[in-house]
Order: C-alpha cells, then structure tokens, then sequence
C-alpha cells in the first residue's frame, strides 16, 4: 500500500491525532468505526430491551459472528473457539481446567507475563504440583528455543506454557517446531501446550491447524486487533477438550437452560460462563472487519515488520542505544535500552512529547510496537526524541 494510502486509513483512528502512539502491544486504538460499532449496538439493546426476545435472538446472532470472525483470523473452525474476555482469563480456563494430580510437572518459560505466573503458583499450592523454567532469554545470545525447551522436558511434564510472541523482546517462537517437539518426547502422559497469543493475534498471518501440537491458544481482542477492552478468545484443539472441564459453568455452558438440568455443550461454548457486554462484540467484529478490508493478514504483517525494521535501523544509528534483537524483529515489538537512561523516566519524558512507548522490568528495555498503519514519519518522530533523550 502506498504511504498516501496510510494516511487516509489512519484518520479512521482518532486517538492517532496529535501523538506518536507505539504501544499497540499494551493497548491498540480503536476506529471511529469500532466506536460507532459499540454505540449503535448499546442503543439498539436499550431501544428494543436489555431483556427481550429480539435482544435475546441479537445476543446469540452477534456472539455466533465474533466466534466466526475469530476463527476466520485463526484459520479454524468457530466451534473450536471460547469467548472470553482477555488472554488472562483464556489461559485461565486452560491451567485450572486440567485434571492435576500431585508430582505433576508445568514447564513455562522466563519470558511469560506475571499474572500467567501467578496463576501456575497458586495451581502448584493447590495441586501439589512442580514447575520449572526455561531460560528463554538465552535465546538473544543465539541458542536454539527448540533445544531448550525439549532439554527441559521430563516424563512427569504435563503442561507446557509459553508465548507465541515473546512480550519482553519481541521474538517469536518457531511454535510449529516446538509443539511437534513436545508431541515427539516420550513422556509418561501426554504433554498439552498452551500458548500465550497476547502478541501474535491481530499481528500475524496464522493458520492453528497447521500448528501441529498446539491445544490451547489464548488472546485478546483489545491489543493488535484493535477491538475493545474486555473482549478475548481461547482456542482449544478438538483433541484436548476431551481432557479440558470448565472450572465455571453457567448458563452459557449448558445445552438448554439451567433450570432444567441440562448437559454441558461439547463445543467452545462450555467454558463461557454467563452474560457478557455483548455490544462489546459489535466492536471486535467491526475491528477485524475494518483491517481485513485495509489488506488481508499477511499483507498486514509485511507491512508490520517493514516498519519494525526500519525503527530498528534508525535505533541502530543513534550512539547509546542498544537493541535487544541483533538482527531486525520479526514481530512488531521493537525493544530497546539507552545508556544511562531509566527506562521509566523515559517513559515518562517521551509521553510529556505526546509520544507513547512502555517499560520493560526483565531486561530492562524500552519496547516499541508499530503496526501497519505506524506511518515512517512517526517513527522518525521517535528517533529525534531518543536522540534528544541522549
């Protein structure tokens, strides 16, 4: 697309005015017509009656095209697909959803988001279960993810946990490799691996059922896909439901409703609980219809890493900047560290100039995301700022 052409479709997203927002990984921006999405479907509930027969039929019509146009994204089928309402909650249904036994085994990575750490601490309280750490961060000087995760396998693992995109430093993990890795090992039961997609849903081209071992792909709605807050998905592979109970139930679960005593549903819909923002949903699907008519995901992607690049290179000039990745990023997070620079108080004094990156505690980085609306003269804009900084 040309550069003419991203001008046109960044005026859809007034918070694009009047700043250089790089925190797409954080929290993406919506589009007037997201906005106008959630509204009318707010008015038209309130006008018809929060709860009533059209409302009711408007509920199941709108959850049913989230799930479709999820799935369109993932590359699966809908039936496959849970509405949630963010990656942590996903990642929840799949960790308490196992059936754990004590002496159990949960290998995540060292680049894994504190609340899905703190979610497997309280699992291995309960459960009497153990966890190990691989020290994925070894990655940056070159060693090969696969090797290190397969390295640290035991017969008694049950549960891999990682992320398809690390959030720290913007890698991304040959996922194709490391669950066929993982299927392969020998182990005592059999491994499940469930998977982190905060950073890689609304980012890249992607088609699970080519993902071979891949049981549980949890994401979010409100960072790349540019959809609201409170919106969010879960993948589980047809294999694994067999495995996965709902650690809550309502009547979304169910087969028929609850007062008489039916069944739980056999497909994603059983691990959604009850009522939701549903005018929340008009917004995800007005989102990912907006992008799709822009470019299709893998003409968004090369856009993406084209200007990932292109940061990258110009942080590469600037003396006193140290970029994580030694070779440009694969993914649209871009992260950085400046000589004697508090990565906080830079933070801070780029947002005093309306420019907006984020702090990373483990490296200790500044990280950058940019996405295929990024337009080159923002960028430019930031590399003035941490020249200025320096």
């Amino acid at each position: 697309m040309s550069q003419s052409n991203i001008v046109t479709h960044r005026d859809s997203f007034p918070a694009l005015a009047n700043k250089a927002y790089f925190n797409y990984g954080g929290q993406g921006v919506l589009a007037q017509k997201t906005i106008a999405a959630i509204n009318e479907a707010f008015e038209y509930v309130q006008q018809h009656g929060p709860f009533g027969l059209k409302t009711n039929a408007w509920v199941s019509q709108i959850a049913q095209q989230t799930r479709q146009s999820i799935a369109q994204e993932l590359g699966v089928e809908a039936s496959t697909i849970t509405l949630t309402e963010d990656v942590t909650v996903g990642c929840n249904v799949a960790l308490w959803g196992l059936d754990w036994q004590p002496g159990d085994h949960i290998l995540l990575t060292d680049c894994e988001h504190p609340g899905i750490v703190a979610a497997i601490e309280e699992i291995k309280q309960r459960y009497r279960v153990t966890s190990s750490v691989v020290p994925l961060l070894k990655t940056l000087q070159g060693e090969d993810a696969v090797e290190l995760i397969t390295t640290h396998l035991r017969p008694s693992t049950k549960l891999v946990v990682l992320s398809h995109v690390l959030w720290n430093t913007g890698q991304i993990l040959p996922l194709a490799a490391i669950g066929t890795a993982v299927k392969a090992y020998h182990a005592a039961q059999e491994i499940r691996l469930l998977v982190d997609a905060a950073q890689s849903v609304g980012m890249l081209p992607l088609n699970l059922t080519e993902l071979v071992g891949v049981d549980f792909y949890a994401f979010t709605g409100h960072k790349w896909c540019g959809g609201p807050e409170g919106v969010g998905g879960l993948y589980v592979s047809p294999a694994a439901r067999e495995s996965l109970r709902p650690t809550f139930i309502g009547w979304r679960s169910l087969s028929y409703e609850a007062a008489t005593g039916g069944g739980l549903l056999t497909d994603g819909r059983q691990y959604e609980v009850a009522t939701s923002a549903y005018p929340l949903y008009a917004g995800l699907t007005a989102a990912l219809e907006l992008h799709n008519n822009w470019g299709s995901p893998a003409t968004r992607y090369q856009q993406i890493i084209k200007l990932a690049a292109y940061l990258w290179h110009g942080l590469q000039t600037i003396e006193g900047v140290t970029c994580l990745l030694t070779a440009p990023p694969q993914s649209g997070l871009v992260a950085f560290q400046l000589a004697g620079v508090d990565p906080d108080q830079a933070v801070q004094l780029l947002e005093n100039q309306s420019i907006f990156v984020r702090s990373i505690v483990e490296p200790s980085s500044l990280r950058a995301g940019v996405h295929y609306f990024t337009s080159e003269a923002e960028v430019d804009r930031l590399l003035t700022a941490v020249r200025g900084l320096l």
